[in-house]
């Protein structure tokens, strides 16, 4: 699933947020330094107590729609964190199911650098570092930057 194979490469998590937005603009212009390319990944998966709480059940969601509305704004991000851009980098965009951390994780493998938001739109807003970005800095087999929001 994700290009392992080249080792010069950039994996940034993007969730909507502004925190995530601001780590991909950095990612872009590291990138842009050392000729990396870059990985922006959005993970998605719906939360078990929707499905249950609200009677849902896995064949009742719409996966097909919440993948579409995941691809269209990591896309939208990343034009706007590309526009204006003199030396457009590129950039390979994922949607992957499943818990966060763990797609990060996996993308991350055999990286040479992975750069996260502080936070993202977790239930926690008003952490400084998000859970997400805490399980990443220490569980990231590459190097990992976290920015600031």
């Amino acid at each position: 699933m994700f290009d392992q194979e080249q080792d010069h490469r950039i994996v940034v998590g993007v969730d909507n947020s502004d925190g995530s937005a601001e780590a991909l603009r950095w990612a872009l212009a590291h990138a842009r330094l050392t000729g990396a390319t870059v990985e922006a990944v959005t993970a998605w998966q719906v939360p078990p107590m929707y499905t249950y709480a609200y009677g849902w059940t896995p064949t009742g969601i719409d996966d097909a729609g919440i993948i579409r509305y995941a691809e269209k704004t990591l896309t939208e991000t990343v034009a706007q964190a590309q526009s204006g851009d003199d030396q457009p980098v590129a950039v390979t965009t994922w949607v992957v199911e499943g818990p966060a951390a763990e797609v990060l994780l996996a993308a991350g493998k055999g990286a040479e650098l992975m750069v996260l938001g502080s936070r993202g739109h977790g239930a926690f807003a008003g952490m400084l570092l998000g859970s997400v970005s805490q399980h990443c800095v220490q569980h990231a087999t590459c190097p990992t930057v976290v920015i600031p929001k």
